[in-house]
């Protein structure tokens, strides 16, 4: 594999998910999570709340690290423009699961990069239609399983979260963590490009 060699890349969250999407697209970061009270955010809209969650733990790692580009990201999923979060416990990962079959709902990834005084925010939505004929027996399976409990939405599209998930509309990889895609682009609009050896960053 060619590793892109951007220098001190953290990654301002402690998903083991984000880190191995930026593994596999050969970018290697240090973790350093930010803590970041979600429930202090009071913002309803989903991409302006994942946007300011985002924004937030960018700001907070790149005190810790303001010579690295810094990289955070959040996830708020919303359904006829109600927006939920991770499970707060087995009950509510059962209650949020139910609310979902049969449904199609969205789910916003925001980023946020940081590298000196360059800023760059964006956002991908894709959509996820949950299967109709889902029993009451499997979401209890699946709650159970705990997969799930720590992601927006309360499921993970790449483990068993297909036993559920009927189609993705979109970026399979913004659902599992990062729109990689996307990512790259703005990494490249800031002059960064994959050589035979390593990632280079164009000047002038």
């Amino acid at each position: 594999m060619i590793l892109v060699e951007i220098p001190d890349v953290v990654l301002a969250s402690g998903s083991a998910g984000r880190q191995r999407l930026l593994e596999a697209a050969g970018i290697v970061c240090a973790v350093d999570p930010a803590d970041v009270d979600e429930e202090a955010c009071q913002t309803s809209d989903p991409i302006e709340r994942a946007t300011e969650l985002a924004r937030s733990k960018l700001e907070i790692v790149q005190e810790r690290h303001p010579d690295s580009l810094v990289l955070a990201a959040d996830q708020v999923a919303h359904l006829e423009g109600v927006t939920f979060g991770k499970p707060r416990s087995p009950e509510d990962h059962l209650e949020m699961l139910r609310g979902l079959v049969g449904k199609r709902h969205e789910l916003v990834t925001a980023v946020a990069l940081g590298w000196g005084s360059e800023r760059v925010e964006f956002h991908e939505i894709t959509g996820i239609r949950f299967r109709a004929d889902i029993t009451e027996a499997e979401l209890e399976s699946y709650v159970r399983q705990g997969e799930g409990a720590g992601c927006a939405g309360g499921y993970r599209v790449e483990s068993l979260g297909p036993w559920l998930i009927q189609e993705v509309q979109g970026d399979w990889f913004n659902v599992v963590g990062l729109p990689i895609p996307r990512l790259v682009t703005e990494l490249r609009r800031m002059g960064f490009r994959l050589d035979h050896v390593a990632c280079t960053r164009v000047h002038g």
